[in-house]
């Protein structure tokens, strides 16, 4: 089968590997129709992850056909168009029965981690009764593939975790696919200014058409001052969705005390804490990787069409064409790259 490979820092090849087996009963062999392009695979790409052992197959996101299940799946049969959730989940352990499957003693983010990952024609998924969702046919596939992570990232660890209410001042520092999956599922919660920060103005453009009441182009004007021309005293909550140490900084300046800030970025170098000014504001700080804990719940809003999720998806590619993809993908702004989607031909 044909799939993408990593072989280091900045080396990734289209190669031939082995379809991949059952290991255990619990596993399900999955025929990839549709998968994506994460900032964390970029990540992996630039050396951000060593661990990352080279000949891994890249890629936590997809759609796919169940080719074949273990003796031990009871949830899934041959046939079933189903849904490879980012995070794998054994159900049994004690983060899982805690609801952080995140942190599963048998799983977690594996897939193209620490086992080989879905950006290829088959993929095995290991735990498969807890980690794969069958998608009904009100649910279009490219859709479908925004709900393996970026959704239910932006969700959890940004608006959840930062106490998005009713009323509330928010901003989101950072208008990638995980800022704008915060704009989105924010809006559930009805917050009065939603406050979108980036130095691409296409992406701010699309985050007006996605409901941002406001806009700071933080390469032409200085963010946290523009911050507080909206919103006075500061924002309720903060929602770091980049992870660098700009993001951050700005982030730690324009929360009013009694606030929250979310970290979801993937942060690769270490930031600076402001403890000596934040001490006193009565902050709850966030940090987290995604539980897909809220992946049904936002199955059933995307399956009443109500999210205008298509819009995040900009460049369409051939699974062939996934090198010609990733560079689209690392030249975002160039492009005007923000959801990539690549199918499987065969």
């Amino acid at each position: 089968m044909k799939a993408l490979v990593y072989h280091g820092d900045h080396h990734i090849a289209l190669e031939e590997k082995p379809k991949p087996q059952i290991l255990k009963p619990t596993d399900a062999i999955v025929r990839v129709l549709k998968t994506t392009i994460c900032g964390t695979d970029l990540g992996i790409y630039k050396g951000k992850n060593p661990e990352v052992a080279d000949g891994r197959i890249l890629g936590h996101e997809g759609v796919g056909i169940v080719e074949e299940v273990g003796e031990s799946v009871t949830q899934f049969q041959k046939g079933d168009k189903v849904l490879i959730s980012c995070v794998t989940s054994c159900g049994s352990c004690d983060y899982c029965k805690k609801q952080l499957y995140a942190h599963c003693r048998d799983g977690g983010w594996i897939l193209g981690y620490m086992i080989d990952g879905v950006q290829a024609e088959y993929v095995r998924t290991p735990h498969a009764d807890n980690s794969l969702y069958r998608i009904p046919q009100t649910i279009d596939d490219e859709v479908a593939v925004l709900l393996s992570d970026v959704l239910p990232t932006g969700h959890e660890i940004g608006v959840q975790y930062g106490n998005v209410r009713p009323g509330d001042a928010i901003a989101i520092v950072g208008a990638g696919p995980v800022g704008m999956s915060v704009l989105l599922t924010a809006q559930f919660y009805s917050p009065s200014i939603i406050i979108m920060i980036d130095m691409d103005e296409n992406r701010l453009e699309l985050a007006r058409e996605l409901g941002a009441t406001h806009t700071i182009n933080s390469s032409t004007e200085n963010a946290v001052e523009a911050v507080f021309k909206i919103v006075s005293e500061g924002v309720d909550v903060a929602i770091e969705a980049v992870g660098i140490p700009a993001t951050w900084d700005i982030c730690q300046q324009i929360v009013k005390p009694g606030a929250h800030i979310a970290n979801v970025g993937v942060h690769g170098v270490k930031v600076d804490f402001e403890i000596q000014k934040l001490w006193i504001k009565n902050l709850t700080i966030t940090t987290g990787l995604v539980n897909t804990n809220t992946t049904p719940m936002l199955m059933k809003v995307a399956s009443s069409n109500k999210l205008p999720l298509k819009k995040m998806i900009t460049h369409r590619f051939a699974l062939n064409e996934i090198e010609q993809a990733y560079q689209v993908f690392l030249n975002g702004a160039k492009e005007k790259a923000m959801k990539i989607i690549l199918s499987n031909q065969a």
